[in-house]
């Protein structure tokens, strides 16, 4: 209250407290006349807003209802400055709190409490806010709508105006000195507030703590003035531009945020080659006018370049603009209009990136005031004339006038895409979705793109739910992919296999679950086009040549019990017109089928038997595709992709579509996007950099260090090897599992795995002689043959065959399933035997039998006791189904005979070594109790997958000898012999 100010005035003077005795008494325990000024000055003040809000908003805001857009928007405006209003009157009612709180208390309550210093931000945002919103009345005239009603009462409250005004004559109307109300008596209070903070920081002193918080905040309100006078001017200029446009170009043109910065009437600048008759810079948008019409440019999305180019200007006073969609050049008349022109537009475009500030206040703005604008910006955008983008609306990021990284972009149509952006077009990860019928369904691309088109790998989810995985290029899909249908739809499928322009074409797997058939063969156009393979449910399988999806010629047919047919037969299986049976036994019957309705099938021909038929346990065991399909041609669609890869020096930019999707895509798009072969939980993956993969190959290139490399990286889904091997597995299991697990194609899948082995050596091949060019070095070239790379059997195929095992294997025990029989029947005849006894079948020297191990009991004797015998060994063989690795199981297999050779030195209790006449038996015995299941399947992967190295040493003779008991167990007379010794056995006893 002013007693109060007077009072504490009148107790301390500014010399006494400031000066010479101010070392003695601390300067916060007394109060300054400057405090008191500033208390009368905010008492004053209040009391004047409150006279105002009663004699000027009151009446302002009891306004009419508003009839029509206009007038809503002057309303809307007069709350929010009537919000702002008491926003500040709260702020003078804390800033007079604090300060008659520090005049009745000095000793207690510091000079840094007063909410003006400590909390001038507060003010100062208050008052530009203000302001802000003022100005936007005085620009659109919202005063003047607003009173026009009611000028009678605004004409007779003239002297009432007129008491809060100072310096100002007022118009015979009221209504006229309305806005001068709203805001002289604010601008003189801010004038008072950088008086009286000046004179209180020079009277506290330099050493006073609070020195520093008023000369701070007497900068900014000298600064807030600044932006109060620029304001007024703007809005003015603006108000006046409108005026002079007419209200068809103002309507259009005027918002109560625009203001006008420059116009080339008072600075002349001319566009081209853009015809304009006048340029309009706002603080949002830049404006050609041409006569009536005029063209917009959002300051957000435009670019300035100032350097002179000649190509694009002839002018050397001009400078170049980008926009989405056009280009031109800003013309000035010497270089002061073009610094002009080029600095008022960079500081708008930086304004309107930064958002509706006008004019910047803080320290912080005024620093980026002369700041370049960013060229990399997040704008949205609806795009007009340009054809492919046509009412496309773009929300994302841009550079340039491009879009250029992560956005998304929508036309009306419903086409939507998400994801990277180069340059303009669509360059990296991106989904895209189509829509499809009228059933709100779509097509969804998840796929790589290169400028503009799906280039790379991707995946595309149809509206009719099937699923296309695997390459595309130009658009459409091309080279390996996978395309299944949903399990739900009338004719379910799964195609994997080479496309070629959208179509199926060349080698290609599909599997048709409504009839219970998978082809494997060649493809043209979409159709079944050349040789293939059609295998059934049921087990049969046979070799046609087609032509556009018909079977065309003759062919061959298979039974499960390998019966062949080669002639010509339907879809359905029945023969038809001449042809020639050979049966499992070696007869043949040549004839001539057919069938007809009501009569049945019927035939007419030769059967011929041989005067000794074949022996059952080896009739001929017959193999689809070797010759129609050689393994070099089988799917290129995959290895066509590494190689151009490879022969594009490994490029980086194409890792992300060559190696599937990218670790580092934006979470948004990574909740949709699928990671093929991307399993990346293991802590001890290989890097998925290339740059880091060729880095690091050249680092290991001893035996030792180069295998443990290629165990990673071939178990790696992130490493380039170990893609191929992924992709080569999806395609291994899509022809052999299932029903496609059929005897008659072990060939095919025993060479695929083979050649498999050899091309990942040339493909690491090839990585490494990228590495070694990038390091400056050169590798010396070498023909791509499996005996120029033996490595591929010792380094690479014991290393992926586990990812191929579980379907060859099943092909191996169906292609010896016969044999396997006989020898479990032999093998369960056997077990019926003690040890002795078997031995002594076995024709076992006595001496070399191991009596010591067995151990009896009371009512036990040697005749009875059994699998006791040569334990060690026999444990060994069986841990050669624990392993997959051919080598390992051929170690297991010495580690076998090494313990026979333990075994019997032992009991002879010396070293001996055993010839074959008697390691034959004794390995027989040991086979025999090691009760192995599909033995002859595992004799005969080990066989075909061993290295070539190993052909005709020590593990060729073990394998050799193995596979004698194998068919020894087998043979029918060995098991008559081991009966009739059973029936010795009885009679003994």
């Amino acid at each position: 209250m002013p007693g109060d100010s007077e009072a504490g005035a009148g107790q301390v003077g500014p010399d006494e407290a400031w000066g010479l005795s101010s070392s003695l008494t601390p300067p916060d325990t007394m109060c300054t006349p400057e405090e008191t000024s500033l208390l009368q000055v905010e008492e004053t003040f209040l009391a004047l807003l409150g006279r105002i809000n009663t004699l000027v908003f009151q009446p302002l805001l009891l306004a009419e209802e508003p009839s029509n857009v206009k007038d809503q928007e002057c309303l809307r405006l007069l709350l929010q400055l009537s919000e702002q209003y008491q926003h500040l009157w709260d702020l003078t009612q804390v800033s007079l709190r604090t300060l008659r709180q520090r005049l009745n208390s000095p000793a207690t309550i510091g000079l840094h409490t007063l909410h003006l210093l400590h909390s001038s931000d507060l003010f100062l945002d208050a008052y530009r806010q203000y302001f802000v919103i003022y100005t936007s009345c005085v620009a659109v005239q919202t005063f003047q709508k607003a009173t026009r009603k009611k000028s009678e009462f605004w004409r007779s409250q003239r002297k009432a105006l007129k008491q809060f005004l100072t310096n100002v004559t007022l118009e015979t109307s009221g209504a006229a000195g309305l806005p001068h109300v709203l805001c002289q008596p604010l601008t003189d209070h801010v004038q008072q507030y950088v008086l009286i903070l000046l004179r209180l920081g020079d009277a506290v002193g330099e050493h006073h703590s609070a020195r520093e918080l008023a000369i701070q905040a007497a900068d900014r309100f000298v600064t807030l003035q600044s932006f109060i006078r620029r304001a007024l001017d703007e809005a003015s200029a603006t108000q006046a531009l409108w005026e002079m446009l007419g209200s068809r170009l103002g309507d259009a043109l005027c918002t109560a945020d625009r203001r006008l910065l420059l116009d080339s009437q008072e600075v002349p600048a001319v566009a081209s080659p853009v015809r304009a008759d006048r340029v309009l810079l706002f603080n949002d948008v830049l404006v050609l006018l041409q006569g009536h019409s005029f063209q917009t440019f959002d300051l957000k999305l435009v670019w300035v370049d100032g350097r002179h180019n000649k190509k694009q200007m002839s002018n050397r006073y001009g400078f170049h603009v980008i926009t989405p969609e056009e280009e031109f050049s800003l013309s000035a008349k010497d270089a002061q209009g073009k610094a002009c022109w080029l600095s008022k537009v960079s500081q708008a475009i930086c304004q309107a990136l930064r958002g509706k500030r006008d004019i910047p206040v803080l320290e912080q703005d005024q620093d980026q005031e002369g700041a370049e604008p960013p060229a990399s910006r997040c704008c949205l955008y609806t795009f007009r004339t340009e054809d492919r983008l046509r009412l496309a609306t773009y929300d994302g990021s841009w550079f340039w006038g491009k879009p250029h990284g992560k956005g998304t972009l929508k036309w009306p149509d419903g086409r939507n895409h998400v994801g990277d952006f180069h340059q303009g077009l669509e360059h990296g990860f991106g989904i895209h979705l189509v829509p499809h019928g009228a059933e709100d369904k779509y097509n969804c691309y998840k796929c790589h793109w290169r400028e503009g088109q799906m280039q790379g790998y991707g995946i595309c989810e149809y509206a009719n739910e099937s699923v296309y995985k695997g390459y595309f290029r130009d658009n459409m899909r091309q080279g390996f992919g996978v395309l299944e249908s949903s399990p739900q739809a009338p004719q379910p499928f799964k195609f994997i296999g080479h496309w070629d322009r959208d179509k199926k074409d060349g080698y290609g797997v599909l599997e048709d679950k409504d009839r219970g058939e998978r082809y494997i063969g060649m493809w043209q156009a979409d159709h079944r086009h050349g040789q293939g393979i059609v295998v059934t449910q049921s087990g049969i399988c046979y070799q046609r040549t087609f032509h556009v999806d018909k079977m065309v010629g003759p062919g061959i047919l298979l039974l499960e019990d390998d019966s062949l047919y080669e002639g010509s037969f339907t879809r359905d299986l029945a023969y038809t017109g001449k042809g020639k049976i050979t049966f499992p036994n070696g007869y043949f019957l040549k004839a001539s089928f057919s069938t007809g309705v009501g009569k049945g099938f019927h035939t007419q021909g030769v059967l011929e038997t041989t005067a000794h038929p074949l022996d059952p346990m080896h009739t001929c065991k017959r193999q689809l595709g070797l010759e129609a399909f050689p393994v070099e041609s089988r799917w290129q669609g995959i290895y066509q992709q590494f190689r151009e890869f490879i022969h594009s020096n490994c490029p980086e930019d194409a890792q992300e579509a060559f190696l599937g999707f990218h670790v580092q895509t934006a979470k948004e798009l990574r909740k949709s996007q699928e990671y093929l072969f991307c399993d990346r939980s293991n802590p001890d993956e290989v890097s998925a950099k290339i740059k880091d993969v060729l880095a690091e190959l050249p680092t290991h290139q001893d035996p030792e260090s180069l295998q443990l490399y290629l165990q990673k990286a071939l178990k790696s889904s992130a490493h380039p090897l170990g893609k191929l091997v992924k992709l080569l597995t999806l395609a291994f299991q899509a022809t052999y599992s299932g029903f496609g697990a059929n005897k008659h194609l072990l060939g095919l899948a025993q060479e695929e795995v083979k050649h498999h082995a050899q091309e990942i050596w040339a493909f690491y091949q090839g990585l490494l002689r990228v590495a070694l060019e990038r390091q400056g070095q050169i590798q010396e070239e070498r023909e791509d043959t499996s005996e120029s790379h033996p490595e591929a059997y010792r380094l690479v195929l014991p290393i992926i065959l586990p990812c191929f095992y579980p379907e060859l294997f099943m092909l191996y025990m169906l292609y010896h399933e016969k044999e396997d029989n006989l020898y479990s029947q032999g093998i369960a005849d056997l077990s019926l035997f003690p040890d002795t006894k078997l031995l002594e079948c076995l024709d076992v020297q006595r001496h070399l039998w191991p009596l010591k191990d067995l151990t009896l009991t009371t009512n036990q004797r040697y005749s009875l006791v059994r699998d006791k015998c040569f334990l060690s060994a026999t444990e060994c063989l069986q841990k050669i189904i624990t392993t997959v690795d051919p080598r390992e199981k051929l170690e297991m297999l010495e580690k076998t005979y090494v313990e026979i050779e333990n075994t019997v030195s032992r009991v002879l209790e010396r070293e001996h070594k055993l010839p074959m006449d008697d390691l034959l038996p004794l390995l027989i015995y040991v086979v025999s109790r090691a009760r192995i299941q599909h033995l002859g399947a595992e004799i005969h992967l080990i066989r075909d997958m061993m290295d070539p190295i190993h052909r005709g040493g020590l593990y060729d003779f073990l394998l050799t000898a193995l596979e004698s008991c194998y068919e020894h167990i087998q043979k029918e007379d060995m098991r008559l012999h081991r009966l009739a010794g059973v029936h010795n056995q009885k009679a003994l006893w």
